[in-house]
């Protein structure tokens, strides 16, 4: 079965950035498990000096299901009123990615 990676980055303050990935887990993720078609998130980060870098790949079933999310227009970024407070910048439009291979051992 062929899987989408959406690739999403931001950069928030080091006080701020824990801010989003509560946001995140808390709010988005309960979200996106009622979606057809979405099958999981990573947050990612790389803590800077003054900055976190933030990286973020949800993962769909199909265009389809990436519509249901974002609409007509999956290539713009949905960012929500909250995340849009706490992100010092964020892209505004998103790279969908098809999955070729995965191994994710936990």
């Amino acid at each position: 079965m062929t899987m989408l990676a959406r690739y999403f980055t931001a950069t928030a303050s080091p006080e701020n950035a824990p801010r989003y990935y509560a946001f995140f887990r808390d709010t988005l993720t309960p979200q996106l498990k009622q979606l057809p078609g979405h099958r999981g998130a990573l947050v990612m980060s790389h803590a800077r000096v003054d900055i976190v870098e933030i990286l973020v790949l949800t993962f769909w079933d199909s265009a389809e299901a990436i519509r249901g999310f974002a609409g007509e227009t999956p290539d713009v970024a949905v960012v929500e009123p909250e995340a849009r407070e706490i992100l010092a910048s964020f892209d505004t439009h998103i790279t969908t990615y098809t999955v070729e291979f995965e191994s994710v051992l936990r």
